[in-house]
């Protein structure tokens, strides 16, 4: 399966922000944007210059699909599903993001990252209704119950995690069970549930350009 496998904190850099790739390392002082916040490269110290409209474009797209770690082909793919649907184009593409199950792993707090609820998703330690799911796009339903495999509870990351659960603050679309290791999707992700750190109406204009 094709993934990003360079170094994360480039990509912070790249974009002049955290993106918040690596899990409680972007919380400290070895966060690469707090020791060096220029743009990788010979050139990074180099005065920006001016983005023009398409750069702006580029640039947000880029911080948008970078946050939820997904690859170009992907992405362009979940916008045209976004697209075809009723509604506003850019409420429904942050809602397809959303509602992946690496990012449901990540925000219910069984992860510190995207990146490593997605490797968690990839090595089978959840069950979705009952049934194993290892596919990290695969979209999550309104109802679904999400736990963690009784096989993996023993498993020394769990039991960590078990005790680190009640300090995360889950969405109000998802409801979290510490004892059980479970969730409950309680409904699909509105845009106003959801805090990010990119402006979605630019991607959208880049894709429609």
């Amino acid at each position: 399966m094709a993934r990003y496998t360079g170094p994360a904190c480039k990509l912070c850099r790249r974009e002049g922000m955290k993106l918040f790739l690596k899990g409680d390392r972007c919380m400290g002082p070895k966060c690469a944007i707090e020791r060096n916040n220029t743009r990788p490269g010979q050139h990074g110290q180099a005065r920006a210059r001016k983005a023009s409209e398409y750069g702006s474009q580029l640039r947000e797209k880029q911080k948008m699909r970078r946050s939820y770690g997904v690859l170009e082909a992907q992405f362009s793919r979940q916008f045209d599903i976004a697209a075809h649907r009723p509604g506003k184009t850019s409420d429904n593409f942050i809602q397809i993001l959303e509602s992946r199950f690496d990012n449901v792993i990540y925000r219910l707090g069984f992860a510190d990252s995207r990146a490593q609820a997605r490797q968690l998703v990839n090595h089978g330690h959840f069950k979705v209704n009952n049934r194993k799911v290892d596919i990290p796009s695969y979209s999550v339903k309104k109802g679904d119950v999400i736990t963690v495999r009784d096989s993996s509870k023993s498993n020394e990351y769990f039991k960590t995690r078990s005790l680190l659960l009640a300090q995360k603050a889950v969405p109000t679309w998802l409801r979290l069970n510490i004892e059980a290791m479970s969730g409950v999707v309680e409904s699909l992700p509105a845009r106003q549930d959801v805090e990010v750190n990119f402006n979605e109406a630019l991607v959208v204009e880049f894709y429609q350009r």
